[in-house]
């Protein structure tokens, strides 16, 4: 009999108190990573599907055979949904990052120029293309948009050339929920032979249901992938999304396959070999469940929250909602057209809001290539639940903006000595470990402090390269063994 180190009751219950140092996950409280239907119905189903295939390995689909039958289903549904027609295949990934290195991988693939490939998107493009660009040898060439987080068409297509593997356009693009013009960028890559993309992770399964859009999705010609991420607005557990791509000989540069060990064939569609069939169930069963008509509601919810929340955000005097958002998303700036003493920082409003039990996102300014600058912004996520906690979350950001209202924007040096803001040098761990001791953001435990408004001014002053560094050492000292 296996005796055990722990006794399971005793360990449960551990891992019940780490969650509850988390930031909730239900309830609406939480506006950005977390995507929640409102129905526990849903979240049970997915608890239930995934118990189910525990032990499946997604590795190997003919062995497997509920892992295909599964992917089939939730790709055929992702198609119909998004504009696809019968040459249209696709894949389940582990979530919008792998998604879209596989969009890349594949444009790289089928290029058939000569030099070093370039990779050409708006500068609101998703980091997740950066990562692809660094990890896959493409240039990455980001053309800088408007105040308003749009892209202007003329600006991407002016830059296409024979050197151009991929051009990737938003549905919508995840700062400013800007809808890039996807016909148009389209058409042009159509006529020179370029790959499209169409990166609607977080809007592909929102946007089929929202109000006045021109075409974004498969139906527009010139598009040869789409990514669309089943754990946002596919309410399914992380991490799942879905890749399609406009042909099979297009899609199958995606695989990767050898036969050249003296182990078994390896034939992978995505990133990882072995991996949980878990996600894909959850999505599987959530898409069953629901139905067009189960999304579309859930959409038209979306929709209603995030139309009373512009006007909330339009009525406080000081904040502004950056452009025209498109679907479920709104980042909201300081309206410079006030005086300053009635202007609202973002970063302190966000880390004010905070203070009453709520969560947004605080995103940096960024200087562009042309020298033009997005202005620092907060970033909220509306998800179905939203409409359920609205009084009071229209309460907390009202009450919030009033306590700061006012205040002037952090400013770098007051964070760091002016000396030491020109006088970082290259950093190992431990002297990336004393910058951040020195700005309060090295604590005993792995969350972060409550105000992150001084942090978010260091990022838009420092270098790209040492932030980067330093955000790397912060999160990699968070999951260290302790003690």
């Amino acid at each position: 009999m296996t005796r055990f180190a722990q006794q399971p009751a005793e360990i449960l219950a551990r891992l019940e108190q780490l969650r509850a140092a988390d930031a909730p996950t239900h309830g609406g409280h939480v506006l950005s990573y977390v995507y929640d239907s409102g129905l526990a119905e849903i979240d049970e189903l997915a608890a239930a599907a995934m118990r189910l295939v525990q032990p499946v390995n997604g590795l190997d689909p003919t062995t497997f055979t509920s892992v295909a039958i599964m992917e089939g289903e939730v790709v055929a549904f992702a198609r119909s949904l998004l504009g696809g027609d019968s040459d249209v295949v696709g894949s389940v990934t582990t979530g919008g990052t792998e998604s879209c290195l596989l969009a890349v991988k594949t444009a790289r693939d089928n290029w058939t120029g000569e030099g070093v490939p370039r990779l050409l998107a708006p500068v609101t493009v998703h980091a997740a293309f950066h990562k692809a660009a660094h990890y896959f040898g493409l240039e990455l060439d980001l053309v800088p948009v408007l105040p308003s987080g749009v892209v202007s068409a003329d600006a991407l297509i002016e830059r296409m050339g024979p050197d151009v593997a991929l051009v990737v356009v938003s549905a919508p693009s995840y700062p400013h929920a800007a809808l890039d013009p996807i016909v148009e960028v389209a058409a042009a890559a159509l006529a020179q032979g370029i790959d499209c993309h169409v990166d609607a992770c977080i809007g592909g399964w929102v946007l089929p249901f929202w109000s006045d859009l021109p075409d974004w999705d498969l139906r527009v010609p010139g598009v040869t992938s789409l990514s669309a991420d089943l754990h946002k607005f596919g309410y399914a557990p992380k991490g799942a999304s879905v890749l399609l791509q406009r042909s099979r000989d297009r899609q199958r540069s995606q695989y990767f396959a050898t036969t050249r060990w003296p182990g078994y064939p390896v034939v992978n569609s995505t990133m990882l070999g072995s991996k949980s069939a878990a996600p894909l169930a959850a999505a599987w069963a959530i898409v069953q469940a629901l139905g067009v008509d189960g999304f579309a509601a859930l959409g038209a919810s979306c929709e209603r929250s995030t139309r009373a929340l512009e006007a909330v955000i339009a009525g406080i005097d000081g904040l502004r909602v950056v452009g025209h958002p498109v679907g479920p998303l709104l980042a909201v700036a300081t309206d410079e057209s006030v005086p300053a003493e009635r202007r609202v920082d973002p970063h302190h409003w966000a880390d004010q809001v905070r203070s009453h039990g709520w969560l947004l996102q605080l995103q940096p300014g960024l200087e562009q290539s042309d020298g033009t600058v997005l202005p620092p912004t907060t970033h909220l996520t509306i998800t179905p639940v939203t409409e359920g906690v609205l009084d009071d979350l229209s309460a907390a950001l009202r009450i919030a903006a009033d306590e700061v209202r006012g205040m002037s924007a952090v400013s770098p040096a007051d964070v760091l000595p002016a000396e030491m803001l020109g006088g970082i040098g290259e950093l190992d761990s431990e002297s990336a470990w004393g910058v951040l001791q020195g700005i309060g953001l090295a604590g005993d435990g792995p969350g972060l402090p409550d105000r992150m408004a001084p942090f978010l001014a260091l990022i838009a002053a420092l270098p790209a390269p040492l932030t980067e560094r330093l955000l790397t050492e912060l999160l990699a000292r968070t999951v260290e063994p302790r003690g």
